[in-house]
């Protein structure tokens, strides 16, 4: 199969769950570029912006009806599924919302579009955004061939949405799995430990003298930034034929790492000062290293990340600093 740079496929139109997140946000830039039109789907009771020049369409993946009427409206050629209550920490606290909308949303979504294109004759395209997290403890590098044996419910949620793709692909629905290793970015919610650290660094640099808190510091992750990722959403829907890819960078870092990597960029020397750890951040169970082999990426898509981890986070404490109103570090 050719790089997705040399495919025929030129979608019109795509529908995105999720639109509001991180990655809704890179991905709609990224198509509307392209010329594409672009709707999203959102719930009634998501506060966050719809992204500039989306086309909000109220709905909910719980909702198989919501679905159906969202698909009538966008009349999309691909649908990215980004719908998800990606929280890990979240999914010990309270499964069954994570199990409802993270892997019925997508089963949901793909019996709508089965049933749609039925009626109608047409070939409408689902990428499905999936996660490291379905593998577990596997031990790294991860790639397609990894069992999946998830170790936390969203992982599980996730794996059943991942298997479930893969079921109705082969009825004929042109459905494709992006196994996305972690990624982030600025745009990613403080509650998460990425923006945790960044956030944190900026404003210790800044003068403040709270500490923070973590949880595991050893746990090790392929971290990338969500744009490259949005990217490789977009290549996987123009191939010809659907095809399962791992989205990573290949090099993992710890959580000690990261901190590390953000307050020495921020111009805190003294980080290990700064830091405490609590059993309250630390997950019942927590996956081992997640390093991926983008292998498949690069020989299908031509896809390879263009930022790096330091480059990353230097971007994400950039960013918070400004929030603060200092000046990056550039």
């Amino acid at each position: 199969m050719p790089p997705a740079t040399e495919t025929r496929t030129v979608a019109r139109s795509a529908l995105i769950t999720g639109v509001t997140g991180q990655d809704g946000w890179y991905l709609s830039e990224l198509l509307i570029a392209a010329g594409q039109r672009v709707h999203g789907l959102v719930a009634p009771e998501d506060t966050n912006p719809t992204p500039p020049g989306v086309t909000p369409i109220e709905g909910d993946v719980r909702s198989s009806a919501s679905i159906a009427s969202a698909l009538e409206r966008a009349d999309p050629d691909v649908v990215y599924n980004l719908a998800a209550v990606s929280s890990v920490a979240a999914s010990w606290a309270d499964p069954a919302p994570v199990a409802e909308v993270t892997g019925l949303g997508a089963v949901r979504l793909l019996a709508a579009v089965r049933d749609r294109d039925a009626g109608r004759g047409g070939a409408t395209r689902v990428v499905q955004a999936s996660s490291a997290e379905i593998y577990g403890d596997a031990p790294a590098p991860q790639d397609e061939s990894t069992p999946i044996a998830p170790t936390n419910p969203y992982g599980a949620a996730k794996a059943f949405a991942h298997h479930t793709v893969q079921v109705f692909r082969s009825q004929g629905v042109w459905a494709a799995n992006a196994v996305l290793f972690p990624h982030e970015s600025p745009r990613r919610p403080a509650g998460f430990v990425s923006r945790k650290i960044t956030s944190a660094a900026a404003a210790i640099a800044a003068g403040s003298t709270e500490p923070l808190v973590l949880g595991n510091l050893d746990a090790r992750r392929d971290w990338g930034f969500a744009g490259d990722y949005a990217r490789g959403l977009q290549l996987i829907a123009s191939q010809d034929e659907p095809v399962d890819v791992v989205l990573a960078t290949g090099e993992s870092h710890s959580i000690r790492e990261f901190v590390r990597a953000a307050f020495t960029y921020a111009g805190v020397t003294d980080w290990q000062a700064r830091v405490e750890q609590s059993a309250e951040f630390t997950r019942p169970t927590d996956s081992g290293e997640l390093r991926g082999d983008a292998g498949r990426a690069r020989h299908l898509l031509g896809w390879r990340p263009n930022v790096g981890f330091d480059e990353l986070v230097a971007m994400m404490v950039d960013a918070d600093r400004a929030l603060l109103g200092h000046v990056g570090r550039g």
